[in-house]
């Protein structure tokens, strides 16, 4: 587990680096691009894959916000062979976004009610 929450500090660090940039695009491109793997995944590690993304959000040195998150867990996913999705939403009033991550039409890192409360935007 312990190897798990590592990659998921750096994936968090590596996504922070295009946000910290404002390369929204190549974060989406990059999240886009991820692909399933190969190895089939056992049951209950999708949960134990957003946990270790969890807890490396406890230890990040600053605030992580969805976007970040959703594209370290939706990619630490693909890695692992679970077709995951990163979904980005928007709601109109008050204006807010957000970003979650999916498998197979599941909220994973968030709230099980989340896609009632925005419009999808794009999925990936």
């Amino acid at each position: 587990m312990l190897f798990l929450i590592l990659k998921a500090y750096i994936k968090l660090i590596h996504f922070d680096l295009y946000i910290g940039r404002r390369a929204f695009a190549d974060l989406h491109e990059k999240v886009r691009a991820c692909t399933v793997g190969k190895n089939m995944t056992a049951h209950g590690d999708v949960e134990r894959i957003c946990s270790a993304v969890d807890l490396a959000c406890i230890w990040y040195w600053k605030e992580v916000r969805c976007l970040q998150r959703s594209a370290a867990t939706a990619c630490l996913l693909k890695r692992n062979g679970v077709p995951a999705q990163m979904v980005i939403g928007a709601q109109q009033i008050p204006f807010k976004a957000h970003a979650w991550v999916e498998v197979n039409g599941r909220v994973v890192n968030d709230k099980p009610y989340t896609p009632e409360m925005y419009s999808v935007l794009e999925r990936c």
